[in-house]
């Protein structure tokens, strides 16, 4: 793709999320909330005691409070809204708080969907615990995306919801062994709280994730097993799937992505030591000013700064080939596991983001066990910002049949659609 094509994608990129409330924001105007919130890094609620948290379970709430939304859902669909903090744990299982906003719809019929925001960013102030609270446009003025994109459509069927903070108190951007963690805690946080009225550990649970979504959501099913075993997740869709950061940066260098991509170094570095001391051991002058201007910084501004950047030259010698940044991207790499639950993979063969080559991979490499239960549609019309939309319908009538109970047969399906919004 030459430079030519990479400013008319730039320019799409801003035309679609700068200028274009979501399809949901359009049905259903944003409002201000009727006080400004507490930006977290001055809100107590985000910082328990160190020893409360280590006193506790995974999962185990520490403090509940109810929030008001700033959107219209409590008018049109009786949405009540809290925020959770709870004991969840790093990568390497030491404990750490967590927060998530649990939504209940009225009339909610006890099913819980864990949806899992593109938060893309490295500053707490842009995690959906905070910017739900606050109108769209104020978001768009910080350069967050939409952390209700989706949450409508699963409301409306009596669905209760968790968004996580799964980043992490330290916005972690990308580190899937983190994310997973801390949406499983959550899920496990949300059938703990009472005003909720889930049936426990009984509880249906399904998963959703676009992008940077996607990465708490199969690396979460990739680990139930073995870290939430009593979690009951019955259906797991995932779209824009980042399976391999290796190849998404390789891939993203000197394009539009660029910027992006630079951020989720970023972000990992704050849950992987060496990665952190590395950058700040070998940084060039021009990739100190870079690592500092996205230091405390929201999705689409990392999309505005240094979008054509040569990732290599953030460190003296080059980043990518790094030894310590290849074991990173190998620990955070999707296909360690084949998750237990029955899976629904959507990707745009076109995503000039997200390359789709990775997903085509970890279907393969899922699919190799004869247990798998996998869904996988490859639409041809889309690119990487129009895919979650036009997917929305689809998704919800999956999850709608994994809540009735019709079973998936083990084994694979592959389809390439000409859009996925012509499917059922």
């Amino acid at each position: 793709m030459g430079v030519a094509r990479y400013g008319m994608v730039v320019g799409v990129v801003f035309s679609v999320l700068w200028a274009s409330p979501s399809p949901e924001s359009s049905a259903m105007p944003d409002i201000g909330a009727a006080t400004e919130p507490a930006l977290p890094a001055y809100d107590e609620f985000y910082r328990p005691s160190a020893d409360l948290v280590a006193s506790a379970h995974p999962g185990d709430i520490l403090a509940a409070r109810p929030i008001e939304i700033a959107s219209r859902l409590r008018e049109s669909l009786g949405v009540r809204a809290w925020q959770l903090s709870y004991r969840s744990n790093n990568s390497v299982d030491q404990p750490i708080a967590a927060v998530a906003t649990v939504l209940k719809p009225r009339g909610g019929i006890g099913k819980l969907v864990s949806l899992h925001a593109a938060e893309d960013s490295t500053g707490q102030h842009c995690a959906p615990s905070y910017t739900v609270q606050r109108p769209a446009h104020a978001g768009l003025l910080d350069g967050q995306l939409d952390p209700l994109r989706g949450a409508p459509a699963l409301l409306a069927q009596g669905w209760t919801v968790v968004l996580p903070d799964h980043q992490g108190p330290d916005a972690a951007f990308a580190h899937g062994p983190l994310a997973a963690r801390i949406a499983l805690d959550g899920i496990r946080a949300a059938e703990n709280f009472g005003p909720l009225r889930l049936p426990g550990a009984d509880t249906e649970v399904a998963m959703w994730g676009y992008s940077g979504g996607s990465i708490p959501t199969l690396h979460g099913a990739e680990i139930r097993a073995a870290y939430a075993p009593e979690v009951n997740i019955v259906g797991v869709v995932s779209g824009g799937t980042d399976v391999d950061l290796e190849v998404l940066a390789r891939e993203a260098n000197k394009g539009p992505g660029a910027g992006l991509v630079t951020a989720a170094i970023i972000g990992l570095a704050r849950e992987e030591p060496a990665l952190e001391a590395y950058l700040r051991a070998n940084a060039t002058p021009r990739g100190r000013e870079v690592l500092a201007a996205k230091d405390r910084t929201c999705a689409l501004r990392h999309v505005a700064i240094e979008p054509f950047l040569d990732i290599d030259t953030l460190v003296q010698g080059g980043l990518l080939d790094a030894p310590v940044v290849r074991e990173v991207f190998d620990r955070t790499r999707m296909g360690k596991a084949v998750p237990d639950s029955p899976v629904f993979l959507y990707h745009a063969v076109a995503d000039w983001l997200v390359p789709i080559g990775p997903a085509d991979d970890l279907v393969a490499t899922y699919c190799q066990d004869p247990t798998a239960r996998v869904t996988y549609v490859r639409d041809h019309a889309s690119e990487h910002l129009t895919l979650n939309s036009l997917a929305e319908r689809r998704v919800v009538t999956w999850l709608h049949e994994r809540f009735a109970g019709i079973p998936v047969e083990n084994g694979c399906t592959t389809t390439n659609v000409g859009s996925i919004a012509l499917g059922r």
